[in-house]
């Protein structure tokens, strides 16, 4: 079977994606194994690892144009320009799609999640395929300019509730992490400087290593999957980079449901790929 998928094909697996994705975002059960299998029915016998593959595809094409992707299909750059294209086009209208989305982003987080072990919700760093550092090479793919949409991840980003709850369940992880590790002392004295300085210092957190070193922590939150990409300021980008040996972002995800978090040490620039989207600009 060609590599190369028709556009019959990627249309009946596109939309396949967003009906998982909308009943993802939604709270309602699915099964994945059997999308799979009825699409490889569909679609003349396409394997189940091609199906995956190309799932992982669409992950990084809904990324791209600002959309959360389905938690467990994780994206894979080295797409078809066709199948960028058909994603896109479908999205103009899949207004289910649109309002499961902005349901899910804009939800008020009135208080963290109850969680039983908080020091278990540590993970490690996901990771990208090797091979592929960005989801696309543009200077391999050109694209041309599509329709004004919302930029989904951004909205989320804004959800000053969702914001909060994440610093709090933080605030409770590094008061338990410091009190298990007999520095009572210090774990009394970590502080909530959002809320009690302001949010420019670049940081949300004064937090204290156990031989009592500052740590500075840089909380981002969301319900989606770990590699939703974040939007960081040129604050805390210049922050993490001026006390690179104190600063540690923590990234939690899966929020609303069992949340899990991440940690990424030191400066930004070494630890991300940024991705400048906004400028400001002046006529000269």
């Amino acid at each position: 079977m060609s590599d190369n998928w028709s556009h019959k094909e990627v249309e009946a697996t596109v939309s396949d994606y967003f009906e998982m994705l909308v009943m993802e975002l939604r709270g309602d059960p699915f099964n994945k194994a059997e999308h799979n299998r009825n699409l490889q029915k569909l679609l003349t016998n396409r394997s189940k690892g091609a199906i995956e593959k190309k799932h992982q595809n669409i992950s990084a094409v809904l990324i791209e144009l600002g959309y959360p992707y389905i938690d467990g299909y994780k994206p894979l750059g080295n797409y078809q320009e066709l199948l960028y294209g058909v994603v896109e086009e479908r999205l103009i209208g899949a207004v289910g799609l649109s309002q499961a989305a902005a349901a899910a982003v804009e939800e008020r987080i009135e208080t963290p999640p109850i969680v039983s072990d908080v020091l278990a919700i540590l993970v490690s760093r996901p990771s990208r395929e090797q091979d592929r550092p960005k989801l696309y090479d543009p200077a391999q793919q050109v694209r041309r300019p599509g329709p004004v949409r919302r930029n989904y991840l951004e909205m989320e980003s804004r959800n000053q509730t969702l914001g909060l709850a994440g610093e709090k369940l933080v605030l409770e992880f590094e008061h338990k992490r410091l009190w298990q590790a007999g520095k009572m002392d210090l774990a009394n004295r970590v502080e909530h400087v959002a809320d009690t300085t302001g949010d420019h210092l670049g940081f949300d957190i004064k937090s204290f290593e156990t031989d009592g070193r500052d740590r500075l922590i840089e909380v981002k939150t969301t319900r989606f999957g770990p590699l939703t990409p974040f939007f960081a300021s040129k604050n805390e980008v210049e922050v993490s980079d001026t006390r690179e040996a104190e600063y540690q972002l923590y990234r939690l995800f899966r929020f609303a449901q069992q949340p899990k978090l991440f940690v990424l040490p030191g400066s930004l620039r070494k630890t991300c790929s940024l991705d400048p989207i906004q400028f400001s600009a002046m006529p000269v």
